[in-house]
Formats: C-alpha cells, sequence, structure tokens
C-alpha cells in the first residue's frame, strides 16, 4: 500500500506537471523510504565505520606478521580504500533491504503509541486527528526502521567481515607469504560480504 501511494504520487507529479516540490510530506517520506540513496550524516557514519572495520586486518598484520610500513604502505593504503569502499556499499545494500521489513514490524507497536498519544483529542477535531495520527505513524515508523536497519546493517557486514578475514588468513591462506595474505583475505572478504549484501532478500 504504501509503495501504491508513492508510485500513485510520482504518476500523478508527472502526468500534472508539477514540481516535487509540491509533493505532500507524506508523500516525500515515502518517496525517500523507497530510494537507495541515504543521508549525508549515514554515508558519512557508514564510511567512518568502514574505514576503521578495513584498517583492522591492516594493524593485525602489522603488529603480528611483522609487516613493515616502509615497505607495504602503500598495499596498505590501497587495500584498506578498497575494502572502505565495499564496505560502504554493503553497508548501504543491506540498510534498505532491512528497514522495509522491520517497519512492517513495527507497524503495530508505533500505531498503538501514536493512537495513545492522540487518545484525548476533542471530536470536533476528529478529522486533524486522524491526519495528523496518520503522519506521526509514518513519521515514527520511519524513523524507528532507519535506525535499526542502519545499527543492524553495520554490526551484521562488520561481524562477517571480521569473520571471513580470520577464517581467510589463519587458515586458508596461512601458507601463503604475509602480504599475499594480507591482499587475498582482506580485499576477498569485503568482495564476499559486498556481494552477499546485493543477495540478500
Amino acid at each position: 500500500s504504501s509503495v501504491t501511494s508513492a508510485c500513485k504520487a510520482v504518476v500523478s507529479t508527472q502526468s500534472t506537471g508539477m514540481s516535487s516540490g509540491a509533493l505532500t510530506a507524506e508523500e516525500e517520506i515515502l518517496l525517500n523510504d523507497f530510494s537507495r540513496n541515504v543521508p549525508r550524516s549515514t554515508s558519512i557514519l557508514f564510511h567512518l565505520n568502514a574505514l576503521f572495520v578495513s584498517a583492522l586486518p591492516m594493524w593485525l598484520f602489522w603488529r603480528i606478521q611483522q609487516l613493515e610500513l616502509d615497505t607495504y604502505g602503500i598495499m596498505f593504503a590501497i587495500v584498506t580504500l578498497v575494502s572502505t569502499f565495499l564496505m560502504s556499499l554493503a553497508y548501504k545494500n543491506v540498510k534498505y533491504q532491512l528497514k522495509h521489513r522491520i517497519a512492517q514490524r513495527r507497524h503495530a507497536g508505533v500505531t498503538a503509541e501514536v493512537m495513545q498519544q492522540v487518545a484525548d483529542a476533542s471530536s470536533d477535531k476528529k478529522k486533524v486527528v486522524k491526519k495528523e495520527k496518520d503522519d506521526r505513524v509514518l513519521f515514527k515508523k520511519t524513523e524507528v526502521a532507519d535506525l535499526e536497519a542502519t545499527h543492524f546493517s553495520i554490526f551484521y557486514n562488520n561481524a562477517l567481515f571480521l569473520f571471513l578475514t580470520i577464517i581467510l588468513s589463519f587458515y586458508v591462506l596461512k601458507n601463503f607469504t604475509p602480504g599475499a595474505n594480507y591482499l587475498g583475505s582482506s580485499v576477498t572478504s569485503a568482495c564476499v560480504v559486498a556481494f552477499m549484501s546485493t543477495g540478500s532478500n
């Protein structure tokens, strides 16, 4: 139903030649909700987390495998940047897939909370209250789903990346040279995480 409402809003706007500024707040929320774009603050959060988790294997090989920075510094930088990009992409994909399911699960709870907040409204404002209730439900549901999806996406992808890195570096690639081990385990793990994020439903 929300998908249909968003689609109708787009069709209606295009058919009448109206600009996007003529959309109602509810229609804009629906359109943004079904877009893969993330707010700037969320994008910064994703990139910072991706940079941090991508740098962990570098620290591991630098401190434990004794890969010197002056020798492997360029490799460290390139691998970390590539992994950061792939992890950020995985965060974005998983968040997009999760937020709709979370919104559906939270709908009943959010609706009950909003109805309680407007329960004491007078009868002569019933129509206004109903519109306000619908708007509050939509705003609250979108806010909760976005926050939960963001946090879970970061946690899930980080855990998967670190798990794969450990398995590859300590078991699968253990007989390789430290440099090849680092390159193979880090990039492969990031690629697998990014690939899996596009296939989840």
